[in-house]
């Protein structure tokens, strides 16, 4: 099989979440997790075999509820967090809580995708995270330099930041702000911003963007219309301070100095439809990860405004005159950004992508119709990226 082929895994139910598992840095491993009315939701524990392109794959059972986003615990590889719908009083909310996997779940023990009448295992619950009376909880995110002990959940207006205790087993809050103004003001997502000591959280709420300082949840800046329809997407640049990027329903992803927030830094238009998500590279931000609805997954390279505009810096000492010669050449040459690759395997709305944490040039992408595809970066530019 070519290198570069993509992997498919398809899921029975129709599916929205996906997350790397975080603390994983060895196997490369997604959670998915499903959307079913009619049946009990699952969550799909993703290893790929990357020296034989396979798909291996265990599935844990989600009873509580479909599952609206998922995330992985930074530390502990067996915990992770889902927001799910459950249906109470005749109205639907959106809950949020913290399980263990089960410890069989080790690496080497899967079943093969044929194996489709493989048992499925239970979620072990840990505690939930539901402030009283406070509404939907739209995500959690967890600290991301962390010990996996602190969180944050936006329910409708609230941001709250938690405390786990007693192995996650038990969540205190620790803090809290709310969104003030006019109408049903709603968070839509957040992002832990992995600089400033974690000190530093991005939410959305409709088109605005705001930043909060977690040691006094206080606002710290505001980007009122960042968008001209609703922000659904944000993530901080893992290496660079104060670089965010943001997505949105007017089809385009921006990229912000949260210094400086009247006019993004720039901005990419090559969707035709709401774009679900953005991600940066974790090892190298030039590259960046757009799915949206229009059923493509679009693989940017922002060389412009990344970390390294022009390359790995080399001392002078270890080249040769021709080497030199060359190297001033290329830095006179302004960097340019293009899109590097369009993935079109997908049929239904991309409502996730993200990268793998145990290899920086792999990427899942999972659409509606329960299609979850495995990619990699086109080797070319990995070796124009590390040469």
């Amino acid at each position: 099989m070519e290198d570069d082929a993509p992997v498919i895994y398809g899921l029975e139910f129709q599916a929205r979440a996906l997350t790397p598992q975080t603390a994983e840095t060895d196997a490369i491993r997604f959670l998915v997790g499903t959307q079913s009315l009619k049946y009990d939701n699952q969550i799909h524990v993703i290893d790929f075999d990357d020296e034989n392109n396979i798909i291996n794959k265990n599935v844990l059972l989600h009873q509580v509820g479909e599952i609206w986003h998922i995330s992985a615990s930074p530390a502990d590889k067996g915990v992770l967090a889902t927001c799910y719908n459950k249906t109470a009083d005749s109205k639907v909310v959106t809950c949020a809580a913290v399980w263990r996997m089960p410890a069989e779940l080790e690496p080497g023990g899967q079943e093969s995708p044929e194996d489709a009448s493989s048992p499925a295992h239970a979620l072990e619950l840990l505690c939930h995270l539901e402030p009283e009376a406070r509404g939907s909880t739209a995500c959690v995110a967890w600290e991301p330099a962390g010990d996996g002990k602190r969180v944050i959940s936006l329910a409708d207006n609230h941001i709250l930041l938690w405390d786990l205790q007693e192995s996650s087993s038990q969540a205190s809050l620790a803090s809290s702000a709310s969104l003030e103004g006019k109408g049903q003001l709603k968070f839509t997502t957040g992002r832990w911003s992995p600089h400033h000591n974690c000190s530093q959280v991005a939410t959305a709420n409709d088109t605005a963007i705001r930043g909060w300082d977690t040691r006094t949840m206080s606002q710290i800046y505001c980007i009122e219309s960042a968008h001209g329809q609703l922000v659904r997407d944000l993530d901080f640049n893992p290496n660079k301070q104060y670089c965010l990027a943001s997505c949105g329903d007017d089809c385009k992803v921006k990229f912000w100095d949260t210094r400086s927030t009247i006019e993004p830094v720039k901005t990419l238009e090559e969707h035709s439809h709401w774009v679900w998500n953005v991600r940066y590279n974790h090892s190298h931000d030039q590259l960046v990860l757009t799915g949206s609805s229009d059923s493509r997954v679009i693989l940017s390279n922002m060389v412009s405004i990344s970390s390294e505009p022009f390359g790995h810096l080399v001392d002078d000492d270890d080249l040769s005159d021709q080497e030199e010669r060359r190297l001033e050449e290329k830095s006179q040459e302004p960097p340019q950004d293009s899109v590097i690759a369009t993935y079109e395997e997908h049929e239904d709305s991309v409502y996730a992508v993200d990268w793998s944490s145990a290899d920086p040039w792999l990427f899942a992408s999972l659409s509606y119709d329960g299609r979850l595809v495995i990619n990699r970066v086109p080797r070319a530019l990995k070796y124009h990226i590390l040469l």
